[in-house]
């Protein structure tokens, strides 16, 4: 009888305590937050799908259509994939949250990144998130261009991406930044075409096959910088460090 009793009353306590809970006010566009509050809010909002906290201001997508957005995303992240699975120091994710510093949590399109254990810049934390700037993050600027390439960049910046690649999709342009002295300098094309990273040696991208859409063609110049000498040396590079750590 007793433990009945006591049963009720913890329930009672915990319908208490839920009814004085503070109400969480839903996220809105130009909200502006630190990202402890985002991070409540948004888990208080499972239906929501992406929102991000860029320079302190709360930036929520819209509904993603498949040629401006999804098709030149898959072709991207098949793209940085086909690189990550040839070397096991390196790990690729889609649309992961990366908390990059008090007024920065963002969700970009892709990210490839080193293994912490390798030489690597971010980090898991606890819940499962990344924390610092991952070596090199992507995004596809249809609509959101302006953000892209404004603040969202100097975010990026700021916090020591050191490789950043923004698809404008309208404007048929793929840009491809270099921290370099604590700026973003522009790699260029060879002249057949190529952009090669300067931190992930190997992954080349062919700009106009990518563009075009010939997916057979990216795949094979990122297949020729995996069998070039400098990945080679980059590879060795990496797996002495996660042997001695």
């Amino acid at each position: 009888m007793n433990g009945k009793i006591e049963q009720a009353q913890q329930q009672f306590s915990e319908l208490n305590a839920i009814a004085l809970a503070p109400h969480l006010p839903p996220l809105e566009n130009g909200d502006r937050l630190t990202s402890r509050e985002f991070e409540r809010r948004y888990h208080a909002m499972p239906e929501l799908k992406k929102a991000e906290l860029i320079e302190g201001v709360v930036y929520m997508a819209s509904p993603l259509r498949f040629q401006p957005h999804a098709q030149p995303h898959g072709h991207l992240i098949t793209w940085l994939g086909v690189y990550q699975a040839a070397i096991p120091q390196v790990q690729m994710g889609i649309e992961p949250t990366v908390r990059l510093d008090r007024d920065n949590e963002l969700q970009p399109d892709g990210v490839l990144l080193i293994n912490p254990e390798s030489g690597g810049n971010s980090t898991l934390s606890e819940d499962g998130y990344l924390e610092g700037a991952p070596e090199l993050l992507v995004e596809i600027a249809a609509s959101s261009a302006a953000i892209d390439l404004g603040d969202k960049k100097r975010a990026y910046r700021r916090n020591g991406v050191q490789e950043y690649i923004v698809w404008q999709v309208f404007e048929q342009r793929i840009d491809w930044f270099s921290l370099n002295d604590g700026d973003y300098i522009s790699l260029l094309q060879d002249p057949e075409g190529l952009i090669c990273s300067q931190v992930f040696p190997g992954l080349w991208l062919d700009v106009p096959a990518m563009l075009q859409g010939d997916l057979q063609r990216v795949l094979l110049s990122v297949q020729s910088g995996i069998n070039s000498p400098e990945y080679q040396a980059f590879v060795q590079q990496l797996i002495p460090q996660s042997k001695n750590r």
